[in-house]
């Protein structure tokens, strides 16, 4: 996600050429496209894109206005239309006509327009015009201001044909302006190709265009599926206020049936609801619907593995959105593309990059990394919280053995090292490469992002992005964000990379120390040309949450002090809205309660932590979509807020055991994939109707078929109040929260996908991945000698059940780099930080009430060494 500045102005001009004389021409200098998310612009900014009806629908109104365009038919030439100095129109057949040269990158390298065009405030204006292309090809048309900040009125995508075809959009002008441009932008194409137009009109008088999402049956289910142990419930959108009969069919046979329950009028949609529960319903199988009122629910399974594919998905989209490395077609059919700013032309490259001028007097080579979202900037206060979910989802996990090597299709697949963590080292090494050299000012501290010097425009391949890359200032965020990473991947990398290890340790000490000196640097809120701001006034969260890992991977006094100290420890940190890359002191509070530590008061921790998923299963409870979050008013990237309360619940089943908090994370699912104001899945390829036109350079089919759409297990941003781009407003005005999201790949504040969105998501479905209930089991972990360099174990398992256990296999993990160096009464192996102990002949039977016990002597290794809390006995839960 990037924070948009509040204009979308390109900074430097086109080489422009007039047909006839006109000063006005000489000022033009088209708006790229939106730079992607983040926080609001001025919504005075971007005002309304339209929306292309055809024109055949589009009837003029009596009362239409006169036609603002001069010499649209092309009767009497070319004048006063204007072209940049790569194209030269020529009136063929009536129409004028243009070869657009291939080579070029963005849409405003190529532009036919026409200058001094009058607009209206309050005016609805239909813009009509006949448009062709030899190749078929999508073009931009714009009516927009033809100076900074060019902001648009009208933005359209016309996808263009060889035999052509008319378009009319409508759109509403937000001001009087008696010098409005019209612009067929037409460039970024690799291949040249004739663009042609003609009667192009622009009247004012137009009926507005009133944008009706097309939301499917009345009856709105989780269309994935829903699990056999789980809740099931649906919604159902009526105007009865009393009861209404339900029933559930699997191929036609009825399989259950009942009563909704109204729940009135739900704010966040402005609709008219009940609750539809079928949760006694348990049977796996495929095709099932929901009918009630006369409607007919989309179809949807009931089984244990309907979420079976997600944790991969959701993981394979970091591969694709990876910078300086080329993306393998045989491991992505489909999305395969040459290395990204790599300093092949046109790129300039990641390998040496010097900062913004007056910043620093050096070069970085800061290659590599993730791109943050649909644009080609990589932010290290966004690249912390993505590869921080990675890393904590496998962490979380490292006993349950469903994070391994080869399960991603990555390159690094086959190491030897759990795909997951080679993913995330590869943003880790790109957040290691932003910190400031020794013998430079701010030694230590992190640089807050790279990214172009000017923002590019839809669509643009990475390797062939022409911009100058630029550092930015260091921040004490951003050099926080790389102290608590760096920190968590020291104990995480240190059974598979001592080395890689090692440096990250003193990479988070150094940031660390470098932090504590220069406490309130702040990025600045106006840097934002080219990328997004990610401005944070307030970092005593990042403090907060960088010396949490800290003190788990080192146990040292001063950072445990610090922890103990910080205001965050003990205050409520479970915002409503949820945590995100500017509120990271729910990571620290998190981390403490679910990874093994010695903090004295860790007991009130974890309970915080079930206070916190109390809060959010009320704020369920009472919402009639099932939603963990009910702001008045949805938030940019709603969807991760909503994900991010659900890893809270997780966190807090895996505290507690309490069956109410891994409910509320899988009704919290619901919404996500289907049961909404919308009635759609917001995960791509999930669904029988879900997102698909994330905003997105690369995965660009919208507007380019030759592009793919973002691959499955994206994530989409979801709906936004603010609505802050041009699609959005033009088409969302006076949205209530749920209905405030478009699938446009123009709607980058509602649509965008980004990588600290996909990691709640992979976190999540990580978690649905391992054991749920408890076995019948309780494993005993006693330490009974410790030396400066190993110690003594001995574990004790109960069978807690009614039936023996004929057979026993036993997985934990050590919190670091330990290994075990002896053992007796067991058959113990090790891989990586993971244990698996297995019986031996004699001691395979543990009957009812009996217990087995063995030994080992383990290898310390530096840092702390507590006792392991997660153990799987045979695939289950021992407590």
């Amino acid at each position: 996600m990037i924070r948009p500045p509040a204009w979308l102005a390109l900074t430097t001009a086109a080489a422009l050429v007039t047909l006839t004389p006109s000063p006005a021409a000489a000022l033009v200098t088209p708006a790229p496209s939106s730079p992607a998310a983040g926080t609001a612009p001025d919504p005075s900014a971007a005002t309304a894109s339209a929306t292309p009806v055809p024109s055949s629908s589009a009837a003029p109104a009596d009362d239409e206005g006169p036609e603002q365009i001069v010499n649209g038919t092309f009767d009497t030439g070319t004048a006063p239309w204007w072209s940049t100095g790569n194209t030269t129109p020529e009136v063929e057949d009536g129409r004028l006509c243009a070869d657009v040269p291939g080579g070029t990158v963005n849409p405003w390298d190529v532009i036919i327009g026409q200058n001094d065009i009058p607009l209206v405030k309050d005016e609805t204006y239909a813009f009509s015009f006949f448009g062709a292309a030899a190749p078929g090809r999508v073009a931009k048309a714009l009516v927009q201001l033809p100076v900074d900040p060019y902001t648009q009125y009208l933005s359209a995508n016309p996808e263009l044909s060889v035999s052509g075809n008319d378009y009319t959009y409508t759109f509403t002008s937000p001001v009087d302006l008696p010098g409005a441009q019209v612009a067929f932008q037409l460039g970024g194409s690799a291949t040249p190709w004739r663009f042609c137009v003609d009667n192009v009109s622009l009247k004012g008088g137009a009926e507005p265009d009133v944008y009706k999402p097309d939301t499917g049956p009345r009856v709105r289910v989780n269309m994935v599926g829903y699990l056999p142990s789980g809740p099931k419930r649906a919604t159902l959108v009526t105007e009865k206020t009393e009861p209404v009969g339900w029933k559930l069919r699997r191929g036609g046979e009825l399989v259950a049936e009942g009563d909704t329950v109204p729940r009135g009028v739900d704010g966040s949609s402005g609709q008219n609801v009940h609750t539809v529960d079928f949760g006694s319903v348990t049977a796996p199988g495929t095709g099932y619907t929901l009918e009630a009122d006369g409607e007919t629910s989309r179809p949807f399974d009931i089984g244990a593995d309907v979420y079976g594919d997600l944790r991969a998905d959701a993981l394979k989209f970091y591969y694709t959105q990876r910078s300086g490395i080329e993306i393998l077609d045989s491991l992505r059919p489909g999305y395969g593309r040459p290395a990204g700013h790599v300093g092949v032309a046109p790129n300039q490259g990641d390998v040496e990059v010097p900062c913004r001028p007056g910043v620093c007097d050096y070069t970085l080579n800061v290659a590599g990394g993730w791109y943050d979202a649909g644009d080609h900037g990589k932010y290290v206060v966004n690249g912390g919280i993505s590869v921080h979910q990675l890393m904590a989802a496998y962490e979380r996990a490292k006993a349950d053995g469903i994070h391994e090597d080869g399960d991603l299709d990555i390159p690094e697949s086959g190491n030897g090292v759990p795909d997951i963590l080679d993913e995330a080292r590869w943003e880790q090494e790109f957040l290691l490469s932003m910190q400031v050299p020794d013998g430079k000012p701010h030694r230590g501290m992190a640089h807050h992002k790279i990214h172009d010097a000017a923002w590019t425009g839809l669509p643009l391949l990475p390797h062939l992005d022409p911009q100058r890359r630029e550092l930015h200032p260091v921040s004490t965020a951003a050099t926080l964000n790389l102290a608590a990473t760096a920190a968590q991947a020291a104990r995480l990398f240190a059974p598979y990379d001592a080395a890689f290890a090692a440096r990250n340790l003193t990479a988070a000490r150094k940031a660390w120390a470098a932090a504590k000196a220069d406490p309130a640097r702040y990025a600045d809120p106006a840097d934002g040309v080219g990328g997004g701001a990610y401005s944070d006034g307030d970092v005593t969260d990042e403090f907060y949450w960088a010396a949490a890992e800290l003190y788990i991977t080192t146990g040292e006094k001063e950072f445990r002090d610090f922890v103990l100290a910080s205001p965050h420890h003990t205050a409520d940190v479970w915002r409503e809205r949820g945590f995100d890359w500017g509120n990271t002191a729910p990571l620290g509070r998190l981390q403490l309660a679910a990874v093994p530590n010695a903090l004295p008061d860790r007991a009130r921790v974890r309970e915080s932590v079930l206070e916190g998923a109390d809060k959010y299963l009320a704020v369920q409870k009472a919402h009639p979509y099932g939603l963990p979050y009910n702001p008045p008013d949805f938030d940019w990237g709603s969807n991760n807020l909503v994900l991010n309360n659900m890893v809270v619940m997780a966190v807090a089943h895996d505290i507690s055991g309490e069956a109410k908090y891994r409910d509320g994370v899988l009704e919290g699912l619901d919404y996500i994939f289907g049961r909404n104001a919308l009635n759609q899945s917001y995960v791509t390829g999930y669904g029988e109707v879900a997102s698909k036109n994330q905003h997105s350079r690369w995965y660009a089919r919208q507007l380019d078929p030759s592009l793919p759409n973002p691959p499955r297990g994206t994530l989409a941003g979801g709906p936004n109040s603010s609505i802050q781009d041009p699609v959005a407003q033009a088409k969302l005005r006076g949205c209530k929260p749920q209905f405030c999201y478009i699938d446009d790949i123009e709607s980058w504040a509602t649509n965008e996908l980004t990588i600290n969105w996909n990691s709640p998501l992979a976190w999540i479905a990580s978690y649905l991945a391992t054991p749920a209930a408890p076995g019948s089991c309780k494993v005993a972990y006693t330490v009974h000698g410790q030396w400066p360099d190993g110690f003594n174990a001995q574990v004790t398992i109960t069978n807690t059940g009614t039936t023996a256990i004929e057979g026993w296999t036993l997985r934990w993990s050590f919190l670091g780099g330990q290994t075990v160096r002896r053992h007796w009464s067991t058959h113990l192996s090790q891989d990586g930080a993971t244990v698996t102990a297995k019986n031996l002949s004699w001691n395979k039977t543990l009957k009812p009430g009996g217990s087995v016990t063995f030994g080992f002597l383990g290898a310390d290794a530096p840092g702390p060494d507590p006792r392991p809390e997660r153990f799987l006995l045979n695939g289950t839960l021992c407590r």
